[in-house]
């Protein structure tokens, strides 16, 4: 359930270094915990206010998680159902669909998890500097895209057959989301948990007695890594979608974006290099900072002004090549 067809993520956890990265760790950090993992194709950190090791918990949930939402699983419930299989999707399923189909609507089809076959194939990757895809395989994946076509009808899913349903732009984000809420249930008020750049915090951090801050990454295309700026959060959620990473250029030196136009099927030209978004729960920024990276910067700055519950900072490029960043709806300077 890796998202590396949609974003690359500029988020930096800076608040702890974790030892033997790629493997399971669970250390006391004064009244706090850290586990750490791989999930999804990444890696995840939990930091939170107990004396209780969930590691084992967490496995469970991101088993779960997976077989009903990956498409990487081949016997997963979405993996059946993109083969034309009959399948009684469960609850996660059902939430992460009722929120996509509720950014998809709002967005008008800018976000849509029908869209992937498309960037599939666009082959992002290897040959970064050709457009290899031509137009007729472009327009004959299209015919079977648009996620007003796919409903849910009691726990089933009816969709066209040869719709390709994905939903790896928002799976990380409510993956972050069922760990915070598992830490809820368990009357823990003082987390902090990390898959792949995405976030959501509860309460401070009780070792330093501190809001959590987190980093934002600075947009490099050189492959490097360095901070652009830290935040303090609390009680929300915040996702980053970076372009800097995965881009074509075209005769001209255009840049297109990863992120395929859902009405065209073709690569977004743009000059936003990174988009984060604050939101109530993770998911709900993990959406829309896909959507917000295909809208353009006016885009965005319409679509805020009637929403003032998102929250968005963008880093872009101007004219002269230079960084600028714009700050949307108080989303926090420090």
């Amino acid at each position: 359930m890796n998202k590396v067809s949609y974003i690359v993520f500029g988020v930096i956890l800076f608040l702890y270094s974790c030892k033997n990265e790629g493997s399971k760790n669970a250390e006391k950090i004064a009244e706090n915990i850290m586990l750490s993992g791989v999930v999804f194709g990444t890696s995840y950190k939990a930091i939170y206010n107990s004396k209780k090791d969930y590691s084992k918990q967490f496995d469970s949930l991101f088993t779960v998680v997976n077989a009903s939402l990956s498409t990487y699983i081949p016997d997963s419930d979405i993996s059946k159902l993109n083969r034309g299989e009959s399948v009684e999707v469960d609850d996660h399923f059902e939430k992460v669909f009722a929120t996509s189909k509720e950014i998809f609507k709002k967005t008008k089809g800018v976000f849509d998890p029908t869209i992937g076959d498309v960037v599939n194939a666009w082959s992002f990757g290897a040959d970064r500097n050709k457009f290899l895809t031509d137009s007729i395989t472009i327009d004959s994946l299209m015919n079977f895209a648009g996620f007003e076509k796919v409903k849910l009808e009691n726990n089933k899913i009816v969709k066209p057959f040869g719709t390709y349903l994905e939903f790896n732009a928002i799976a990380k984000g409510y993956g972050v989301d069922v760990i915070g809420e598992f830490l809820e249930s368990e009357n823990i008020s003082n987390y902090l948990v990390e898959i792949g750049g995405e976030i959501r915090v509860k309460g401070k951090n009780v070792e330093k007695n501190k809001s959590w801050r987190v980093g934002l990454d600075e947009p490099r295309f050189d492959g490097g890594q360095s901070l652009f700026k830290a935040i303090s959060l609390k009680d929300e959620a915040m996702a980053t979608s970076g372009t800097y990473r995965k881009f074509k250029l075209d005769e001209n030196g255009n840049k297109y974006a990863h992120i395929i136009n859902t009405k065209t099927g073709y690569p977004t030209k743009t000059n936003i290099l990174s988009v984060s978004v604050i939101a109530e729960d993770c998911m709900t920024a993990d959406g829309y900072a896909t959507a917000f990276q295909a809208m353009g910067i006016e885009g965005v700055k319409e679509y805020l002004k009637s929403h003032k519950e998102l929250k968005a900072f963008l880093i872009f490029e101007n004219g002269a090549n230079e960084l600028e960043t714009l700050t949307l709806n108080n989303f926090p300077e420090n």
